[in-house]
């Protein structure tokens, strides 16, 4: 996906203000920078289409003596929205990942006066019992956008979540804290994300025998991390793959197609046992 056209007037403006090193960053930047306006200004627009919990039911099934021809059971995928958002973010990689592959997929709005990563956990950890016995599976799958990610983390690591949650994703959360918007340290969720609180210190104690494999998207022009590597997982008793994308912002990350595949790669490479290897160079998508 491209951008040019929004940025093209300050193209020529870039290229003769700053040293030539800089100007591909600078233009890159913008280009982020204006798909990320873009974006927010959609999702504004769907915002109020999320804020009420989805219908929740147990999968259709076609009938018993339909021929099937034998395929196997991809667990159901749970997706988890980020800090003063709902389940309105993910619209297009619901869609996505609905037309490859017939996953069971369900949503969690969590309250957004929520000011506690445990209370979400425990929240999140009866959603899951819920789908798994609406479903008859055993475990599920997790993609969480920002805060989303941390919640399921905490979930999976300190609740024991494991045993259900079989594959992570998360998407620009911040496993090592953030100390972007200083402003707003006013709100309590926020300031157990900021690095050493103790939500993420006890993230940080040993983790023997985790079955969850993790793998975390994180953007080189995420604004909302700070440092940017603090949305990568580095725990030693953690399965999990860093996946660093390039071109695109936090808004993007649950939205952009491209991202969206390799979310899906990573549900399969898990559904059939392959082991996880790093993307040579990361994920370019703009």
């Amino acid at each position: 996906m491209k951008v040019t056209r929004a940025v093209a007037p300050l193209v020529p403006l870039c290229e003769r203000f700053l040293p030539t090193r800089l100007t591909g960053l600078s233009v890159a930047l913008l280009k982020a920078t204006a798909l990320e306006l873009a974006i927010l200004a959609g999702h504004l627009l769907l915002y109020p289409s999320g804020m009420t919990q989805e219908r929740r039911a147990a999968p259709t099934l076609p009938p018993s003596d339909t021929p099937r021809l034998p395929t196997e059971e991809k667990p159901p995928v749970v997706l988890l929205h980020g800090f003063i958002d709902n389940r309105s973010v993910f619209v297009l990689l619901r869609r996505s990942l609905a037309q490859h592959g017939g996953r069971h997929l369900e949503s969690l709005n969590y309250s957004p006066l929520t000011c506690d990563i445990r209370a979400a956990a425990e929240l999140l950890g009866r959603h899951i019992e819920d789908i798994c016995e609406r479903t008859g599976q055993e475990r599920v799958d997790v993609v969480g956008h920002s805060l989303g990610g941390l919640i399921a983390r905490y979930y999976v690591q300190r609740l024991g979540g494991d045993h259900r949650v079989r594959t992570l994703v998360t998407l620009g959360t911040p496993h090592g804290g953030t100390r972007a918007v200083p402003l707003a340290d006013a709100h309590p969720i926020v300031r157990q994300m900021r690095p050493g609180s103790e939500v993420l210190e006890e993230l940080r104690e040993p983790a023997p025998g985790c079955r969850t494999h993790f793998v975390a998207f994180w953007s080189d022009f995420d604004h909302v991390m700070a440092p940017l590597e603090s949305a990568c997982v580095d725990h030693p008793d953690l399965m999990a793959q860093n996946i660093r994308v390039t071109g695109i912002g936090h808004l993007a990350l649950p939205v952009h197609p491209a991202v969206a595949t390799g979310i899906r790669e990573a549900l399969d490479n898990s559904r059939t046992g392959a082991r996880a290897t790093a993307r040579p160079g990361g994920l370019t998508v703009a």
